[in-house]
């Protein structure tokens, strides 16, 4: 069901991704407790064949030798973990651009939360949605299982991007479904303050976040020539300039306020990854949990 949210490519390579909640640098973060969940761990655990995407390093090639059969060894794994994924439906959202046309900041965060789901799956982890926009929740509980990330999919099909980010008040029933020491994942342009104070007192209350930050190419780089209306589509704000006038300006106060925020983020403890539509879909997980050299 989630097949035409994640291209083939991109599901081939989630093979080498595991989802992990990790002290973040210099912060103390929360530790996972054993399961009986296969994975890539520490404790050795069972054989199984090999199968197109495994690591080489995960091969027995002791094993190999004796028996000239490729098989990998499985290891109980630090988890189960509960994921819940935060998704930004504000209205500016919904904004694309000239370089991938038809492929908007949601439709990112959609796949990107499908691939996520797609790991906790493999992984035997609980995952949940809230999506946050039009001055409301949406919420879809944590569960686990096939049916539960047909559930999850579904919800992520039926999401619109509308309205501006809601007030602290509307936000308080996420507290009651994302308890303490769960791993929290924010998708969203970041450039409302509330959603970087929102993932402050997540961390704060010993969620441990990891936050997206999902751009356009044509913010990263503004490519526009001659004159331009540009369109706030939160609080209907336009300002007319000339493109080639205004980019230098345009492109180092836009890094000093990337620069700034990946700052202020690191300060308590969240690791914070962007994402460029015109990138690989996969490009951001592979920052957050790719471990190696296969590490972007």
């Amino acid at each position: 069901m989630a097949a035409d949210l994640i291209p083939p490519e991109v599901r081939a390579r989630l093979r080498s991704l595991q989802l992990t909640a990790r002290q973040a640098a210099g912060v103390q973060g929360f530790g996972l407790h054993a399961s009986q969940s296969r994975g890539a761990g520490l404790e050795f655990s069972q054989y199984r064949a090999y199968e197109p995407g495994d690591e080489p390093r995960q091969v027995d090639w002791k094993l190999y030798a004796r028996s000239d059969r490729f098989f990998v060894r499985e290891a109980e794994r630090d988890s189960p973990i509960d994921v819940w994924l935060l998704i930004d439906t504000s209205a500016s959202m919904s904004q694309g651009d000239a370089v991938r046309p038809g492929w908007s900041r949601l439709d990112a965060a959609r796949a990107l939360a499908a691939c996520i789901i797609e790991l906790a799956l493999r992984q035997g982890d609980r995952f949940g949605l809230v999506a946050i926009g039009d001055g409301t929740l949406q919420l879809t509980p944590i569960g686990a299982g096939p049916r539960h990330r047909d559930r999850c999919v579904l919800a992520l099909r039926g999401l619109g991007a509308s309205g501006r980010w809601p007030d602290k008040a509307r936000l308080r029933p996420l507290w009651e479904y994302v308890g303490a020491r769960t791993l929290v994942v924010s998708l969203s342009d970041a450039f409302d303050p509330a959603v970087v104070q929102l993932a402050e007192r997540l961390a704060a209350a010993r969620r441990e976040v990891l936050s997206v930050q999902i751009l356009t190419a044509e913010e990263r780089d503004f490519p526009f020539q001659g004159g331009h209306r540009f369109y706030d589509p939160e609080t209907g704000a336009e300002m007319l300039g000339d493109g080639a006038s205004v980019r230098d300006g345009f492109i180092t106060r836009f890094a000093a306020a990337r620069a700034a925020l990946a700052s202020r983020l690191a300060a308590s403890g969240i690791r914070h990854v962007e994402y460029v539509l015109d990138e690989a879909l996969d490009a951001p997980l592979r920052r957050l949990f790719a471990t190696g050299p296969g590490r972007a």
